[in-house]
């Protein structure tokens, strides 16, 4: 991606430009469909494709995760185990686009259920007003910069960001000098170098006609799994509830992470579920996913069982747009 150095007129290196923009979407094993998806998604309502990349960064290419397989870190005061196989042991890699640029240019990072209902070009193109950092609060009700903040999308001026180093960041989750919570809610980043995005850059669980990119948070109805056994831990919620909080640590330690935790629910919008199986469709066509992988991560329970049929049925994109409510 890098451009090599030019030469200037007098004889010195010249500055090299900078890379192309690019969309990185962090991903593993058990989410590389929605990834996949995602990614036709951002191409499919750009109008300016030309003018940026996408790029997948994958837990497999990245050994330090793998070489944690087991220990202790620290998430939210509690120590956990780290697990490769946890349907988010993705999240470490949103810290890698400044190192994957160069720490240059402008990326946009995402996570593998965020799918695109606009044109990204728009945020990657626009003013950041000098900050590092622009994304939205955490906190769907709460605008304060100063809270926890959504790092599941974000635009970054890889320039700003030079003390990112992914690696051994994540190697102080294991040593109690960094705790992952606080990390991936940029509790970490000095405040003054952020901005926030309106919240149809990463509207959580929301799909109407001002959304951007759709976010599905809510892992219990992604609506790709429904009908599958629960494959994640679920956030002790220590600092919201905490008995409960306690409850779920009991629950983990006695039994096991994923014990007594059900299946995946059917999406209670039934517009997002008609947006992913028209966007896999897509996807399908085009060639970028094939029955066959569909039926592999079936097979691994990665997806919900009945796919092929709910892919049969799903409306066109054409469609699903049409269909979607104002605004509230």
């Amino acid at each position: 991606m890098t451009e090599s150095a030019t030469t200037a007129a007098n004889g010195a290196p010249a500055a090299q430009a900078d890379p192309k923009p690019c969309v990185f979407i962090h991903v593993n094993h058990k989410q590389i469909l929605g990834a996949h998806v995602g990614a036709r998604s951002l191409r499919y309502f750009s109008q300016h494709n030309d003018k940026f990349d996408v790029r997948f960064i994958e837990t497999r290419d990245h050994p330090f995760l793998r070489a944690r397989e087991g220990q202790p870190f620290l998430r939210n005061g509690v120590w956990r185990k780290w697990r490769m196989n946890d349907l988010q042991s993705f999240t470490p890699l949103r810290f890698m686009p400044p190192e994957l640029m160069g720490y240059r240019g402008r990326a946009v990072v995402i996570d593998p259920d965020v799918f695109a209902v606009g044109d990204v070009w728009d945020l990657l193109s626009r003013d950041m007003g000098g900050k590092a950092i622009l994304c939205r609060p955490r906190n769907k009700k709460n605008p304060d910069i100063n809270g926890p903040l959504a790092s599941s999308v974000m635009l970054l001026d890889c320039a700003k960001l030079a003390h990112w180093r992914a690696e051994e960041q994540f190697g102080e989750l294991f040593t109690g000098e960094r705790d992952y919570k606080q990390w991936i809610t940029l509790m970490y980043e000095d405040r003054a170098t952020i901005g926030l995005l309106e919240n149809s850059w990463n509207d959580l669980d929301v799909l109407n006609r001002e959304t951007r990119l759709l976010h599905t948070t809510r892992r219990w109805t992604q609506p790709w799994k429904a009908g599958l056994p629960i494959d994640f831990v679920p956030a002790d919620k220590f600092d919201a509830f905490p008995p409960l909080g306690w409850l779920m640590y009991l629950r983990r330690k006695l039994f096991g992470d994923y014990a007594f935790l059900g299946h995946y629910r059917a999406h209670p919008d039934k517009n997002q579920e008609d947006l992913f199986f028209a966007l896999l469709r897509e996807c399908v066509e085009e060639g970028t996913v094939t029955e066959a992988m569909i039926r592999r991560e079936m097979d691994a329970n990665h997806v919900r069982k009945d796919a092929p049929l709910v892919l049969r049925k799903a409306p066109t994109l054409e469609q699903v747009i049409a269909a979607l409510p104002a605004a509230a």
